[in-house]
């Protein structure tokens, strides 16, 4: 038995060492879509000893204010993970029925953000910001006499920094506050740090 092992062990430390290819999915390599005229393609990073460096990195930060997310904000709204992200990229937001929210403070967004994201800081949500039902108009939403319709609204899918950041979950409470419908409200609770620990594609803005 010994002298199996040793050889089995000799044949494998004489192969050469080959990097696995890296896809989304067993079934699909990437990812691609059209937003408003311009092409976005999500791949993940190639580089089989890639890791995270700087802010991302980190495993603890003080708490409060950085302190654990729920994964269901409110009742209804659905929480979702990478695949369903990059399928809502190529379905809804590729067909001008979805957006994809980065509800990050403008420096974060600035730094790197999801293909395909649009800014909407959280704070600019706040029933306190004149702008609010503008926003929600450029949302979807339709005006009348009676208040806000958010029958045509746009499916949204939610996202911040990672499960330690609120600027995710501040914007979901801020758009329900405004009655815009929970079930027309995904969350990605991993945000920006789960898709970089995944080596999916990010764009500078």
């Amino acid at each position: 038995m010994r002298l199996v092992l040793a050889l089995l062990m000799a044949a494998f430390s004489a192969l050469p060492a080959i990097a696995q290819q890296v896809q989304l999915s067993e079934t699909q390599n990437q990812a691609a879509f059209t937003v408003n005229g311009r092409s976005f393609v999500i791949a993940r990073d190639q580089d089989n000893a890639a890791v995270l460096t700087g802010e991302f990195a980190k495993t603890s930060r003080p708490c409060p204010a950085f302190c654990i997310q729920p994964m269901r904000v409110s009742a209804g709204v659905e929480p979702i993970g990478e695949l369903e992200l990059i399928a809502f990229l190529e379905t809804d937001v590729a067909a001008a029925a979805g957006l994809l929210i980065d509800a990050r403070l403008p420096d974060w967004f600035g730094k790197g953000a999801i293909p395909g994201a649009v800014n909407v800081p959280f704070a600019a949500l706040d029933a306190e910001n004149p702008y609010q039902i503008d926003i929600l108009v450029a949302l979807g939403a339709t005006q009348s006499a009676d208040g806000l319709d958010f029958s045509t609204a746009n499916t949204l899918v939610i996202y911040g920094n990672g499960a330690w950041d609120a600027q995710g979950t501040h914007a979901i409470t801020n758009l329900i506050a405004a009655g815009y419908p929970a079930s027309k409200i995904m969350n990605y609770r991993g945000g920006l740090e789960d898709w970089l620990h995944l080596g999916l594609s990010t764009l500078v803005p």
